[in-house]
């Protein structure tokens, strides 16, 4: 059964505020996908995957919580799936969490619509000299989406609470990944999506408190990343951490959400009025 919330949540533009309503819908997954940390749409449904160790599996479900498909994907391994996106030929797990730095095998594995491995690409951070653990570092990243023939992946900056945007080529091979530009985000980015049709980039993030963040870039060009258009909401969700993102539309958004331990992982669906 769906829970319905009315939230009224702090909305920032630069550095004016202002109040904007939110409606959340809740609807609770299964708990096979309680580390839920991706989210793509797969045909008429969802398409889920679980992180940090587990199987190499995704898991199709519909908008009612139903599981529909568990897909093993043969050669590959989960050592940390933290993100997928897709295009119109092909899925793309981003097998990229990196929570103490030390990680040297950061891949991303392309799939096709049928869900079979057909390639990978394999990345490395070129100011990333060194690899033994430490808690705060910003080689670590959560967030990949598709923009015309590139993927996009967000830090999860660990040492300055910003965002680091890398781009490289969606096609398999090894690259090493420069920024091409930071956002303010003030939180770790968890999830990233973009909808080539609005021009318009969402991500998620949370702080150190505990805090759950949704952020909003129209017009998004990584080309010309203008951080007046960087939109920061408050989600006030508490015992959830939200770890992927999907517009709809303008104002309609799924999330998924963890389930921390505190019994079932969630979806919403966010509308902005």
């Amino acid at each position: 059964m769906k829970a319905i919330m009315l939230l009224f949540s702090l909305f920032t533009f630069g550095l004016h505020l202002s109040w904007s309503q939110l409606q959340l819908e809740t609807q609770k997954l299964p708990k096979k996908i309680d580390e839920t940390s991706g989210l793509e749409f797969y045909e008429d449904h969802f398409i889920t995957h679980n992180d940090s160790g587990g199987s190499p599996k995704l898991y199709v479900f519909d908008a009612q919580g139903q599981m529909l498909l568990e897909a093993k994907i043969n050669q590959a391994v989960n050592r940390d799936w933290e993100d997928i996106a897709a295009d119109q030929c092909h899925l793309f797990i981003a097998d990229v969490g990196n929570n103490s730095g030390s990680r040297k095998d950061l891949t991303i594995y392309i799939l096709n619509t049928h869900l079979m491995l057909e390639d990978s690409i394999k990345i490395n951070y070129k100011a990333q000299t060194q690899f033994n653990k430490r808690k705060r570092h910003p080689f670590d990243a959560e967030s990949l989406t598709v923009v015309g023939d590139s993927l996009l992946l967000f830090s999860k900056d660990r040492e300055q609470f910003q965002t680091q945007l890398y781009v490289f080529p969606k096609v398999g091979g090894q690259y090493t990944l420069v920024p091409v530009g930071q956002l303010p985000a003030e939180s770790l980015i968890t999830a990233a999506d973009y909808n080539a049709t609005l021009k318009l980039l969402a991500l998620t993030g949370y702080n150190p408190q505990g805090e759950q963040f949704f952020y909003l870039m129209p017009e998004f060009s990584y080309k010309n990343l203008k951080k007046e258009n960087f939109k920061k909401y408050i989600l006030p969700l508490e015992e959830a951490q939200v770890e992927a993102v999907k517009i709809i539309d303008r104002y309609h958004f799924w999330l998924t959400s963890e389930n921390e331990g505190n019994g079932h992982p969630r979806l919403f669906e966010l509308t902005l009025n």
